[in-house]
């Protein structure tokens, strides 16, 4: 990933983490044996890489397309341009996570370096949503900084702006090779109650049970279904991958 974001394990300059790049191969061979386990969306996920660029990202999305027809094809590679996002909706994307992270500019500005800003971020978003996609928004609860009250009541008040189609909210864990190693845990049951809130704000969404809940929680996950929770990502990466996907410590 090219960016540096305070609080992720496999930011730029974490020298101890091991990358991967999934070929185009592994990646419509992840789609096939989920596509048999019966798997309806498949969510490309990564770092902002730019060997990634706009052609190969293209050249993904159509041969998922064409191969399954009947699957929505999910983006979650970061901050692009308009024209950018534009190619990849034409070549069959139909959704597009990012999340926001923060509503708040000031507490953004704690867990972001200078050259990343909560407007651009929120930017993408409208722009993403003004093209068609269906889209996904978020934010981590309990984020250092410290995150308040305010800043989660900033953060429930731009989801309801946005009306996204789709909302991921988990408790910030520490990774042990960031600035934040030391910093508490996000709560279940603060992330539980907002979930709640979410479920009420917006009836339709589609809510996820994140990994975080239930790395924090043996039964996080269902916690999260009964507080209003109504979608899983079960991950299809590569056994041999998953370990290093390491945004956080102990991910289930």
């Amino acid at each position: 990933c090219r960016n540096d974001c305070y609080y992720c394990g496999i930011r730029r300059s974490n020298k101890n983490v091991s990358r991967y790049r999934l070929t185009k191969e592994e990646i419509l061979m992840c789609c096939e044996n989920g596509h048999e386990l019966g798997f309806r969306t498949f969510v490309l996920q990564g770092g902002e890489d730019p060997w990634f660029n706009d052609d190969r990202m293209v050249d993904i999305i159509q041969s998922i397309r064409q191969g399954y027809p009947d699957c929505a094809i999910t983006l979650s590679i970061g901050e692009k341009s308009k024209e950018s996002y534009q190619k990849f909706k034409e070549a069959g994307a139909d959704r597009y996570l990012l999340r926001h992270e923060t509503a708040n500019e000031e507490h953004y500005r704690y867990l972001h370096p200078e050259n990343l800003s909560s407007a651009n971020r929120k930017q993408c978003l409208y722009d993403l949503k003004e093209l068609g996609y269906q889209i996904g928004a978020g934010f981590m609860v309990g984020a250092p900084g410290p995150q308040t009250m305010e800043y989660l009541a900033d953060d429930l008040v731009f989801l309801k702006e946005l009306n996204p189609h789709m909302v991921g909210i988990g408790p910030f864990i520490p990774h042990h090779d960031t600035k934040f190693a030391e910093e508490p845990a996000g709560s279940v049951d603060l992330t539980l109650f907002l979930l709640s809130v979410i479920r009420i704000m917006l009836p339709q969404v589609l809510l996820p049970a994140t990994t975080a809940l239930g790395t924090l929680d043996p039964r996080g996950r269902e916690k999260g279904f009964q507080a209003g929770a109504n979608v899983v990502m079960p991950n299809l990466s590569p056994v041999k991958n998953r370990k290093q996907y390491e945004l956080y410590d102990n991910k289930i």
